[in-house]
């Protein structure tokens, strides 16, 4: 699916028109609906889109679910849904058990309160009066305090319970935010990470780099698509070997992927992509058990200095033209985005939100 480039004043607002969309066929906004009406309107599967568009009006959240798990499998959103059920359910949990304190703590002023009158009261006999009121406040003090125990032992479950949802949930979005093949950030995490970019407000000094691996459908027909697979594995590492450890690295799709490099100047990042491109270059893609070699194997980067663009729509749309302009100048080089490049199209750039 390509669109016009963004411009400076509209940026794709593709969270509302997904909403609209999901809204119009009466679909519930929970993040497993979402993660299928995006999947579908980026285009990235037809089928997908034409089975969502199939249901109507009145699609059942069955009927979603299903399709859900058709292409996503484990449909990571839902298991996400059902670990924060269970904090939420934690939490609610604690809250009985501070509102319990509060009341015994309540109860326990009133006692107070109404002994000190009595002792204060001159119509009774003090000493009757002061031995009731001690032997009142020693009942009710040891009950509190062993209620009171029996709080913290609850909070210290409760706090232990929750801490391990949370590793849980930590450890579903780890996941979601995971290609499966690569091991590296996939799109979704991507267009968290590029809308972060410019969310000081500012135009930060960093720089949005997209790279294609040239003529790689050729892989794909002559050796097939596990070959292909494993290529696009190497290729991953080559990037996350080939950069500093703070750079952000991804699959956004296919054979594309995705850097981000913050703190360098444009000559600087300039060299980031050429160790790269030489790295992936000289890296051997041979089958050891055949002598079959896949290789050479290059690609194609372009990109785009954050300080050059408002906003992050734009600054997409600028590294994608430096990057159609490696591929067309010849592949296998690296390009900086300067004035005067033009495309025919650009891809829109997505952001993903829940």
């Amino acid at each position: 699916m390509t669109t016009a480039a963004p411009s400076k004043t509209q940026a794709p607002d593709v969270a509302a028109q997904i909403t609209f969309a999901m809204r119009s066929m009466g679909v519930a906004p929970i993040p497993r609906n979402y993660e299928l009406f995006y999947e579908a309107f980026i285009g990235s599967n037809p089928t997908l889109s034409r089975e969502l568009a199939a249901l109507g009006s009145r699609a059942s959240q069955d009927e979603l679910d299903a399709i859900g798990q058709q292409y996503f499998g484990n449909h990571q959103s839902r298991a996400i849904e059902a670990v924060h059920g269970k904090l939420l359910s934690e939490l609610d949990g604690l809250l009985r058990v501070l509102r319990q304190e509060q009341t015994s703590l309540e109860s326990y002023n009133k006692l107070l309160g109404e002994t000190y009158s009595r002792i204060n009261s001159k119509s009774s006999n003090s000493a009757d009066i002061l031995r009731s009121a001690i032997n009142i406040l020693t009942e009710a003090t040891g009950s509190t305090m062993a209620h009171g125990e029996e709080t913290v032992v609850q909070m210290a479950q409760r706090s232990q319970e929750m801490d391990e949802v949370r590793r849980e949930l930590d450890e579903y979005k780890r996941i979601a935010n995971t290609d499966s093949l690569t091991r590296i950030a996939n799109r979704r995490a991507f267009d968290e990470k590029l809308a972060s970019v410019y969310a000081g407000g500012s135009r930060p000094l960093a720089a949005l780099v997209l790279a294609d691996i040239d003529n790689f459908k050729k892989v794909n027909d002559v050796y097939g698509h596990p070959v292909g697979d494993k290529i696009l594995a190497t290729v991953a590492t080559v990037l996350r070997n080939n950069v500093r450890r703070d750079c952000f690295v991804a699959r956004t799709g296919g054979e594309e992927f995705a850097i981000i490099v913050e703190g360098n100047t444009s000559e600087e990042v300039l060299q980031v992509c050429e160790r790269v491109r030489t790295a992936l270059e000289t890296t051997p893609f041979k089958n050891s058990k055949t002598g079959v070699n896949y290789g050479p194997v290059t690609i194609s980067l372009g990109f785009s200095m954050a300080t050059e663009s408002e906003d992050a729509g734009e600054l997409y749309a600028k590294a994608d033209i430096a990057l159609y302009c490696a591929k067309n100048a010849g592949r296998n080089r690296s390009r900086a985005y300067e004035d005067g490049m033009k495309k025919d199209f650009t891809k829109s750039w997505l952001i993903y939100k829940r």
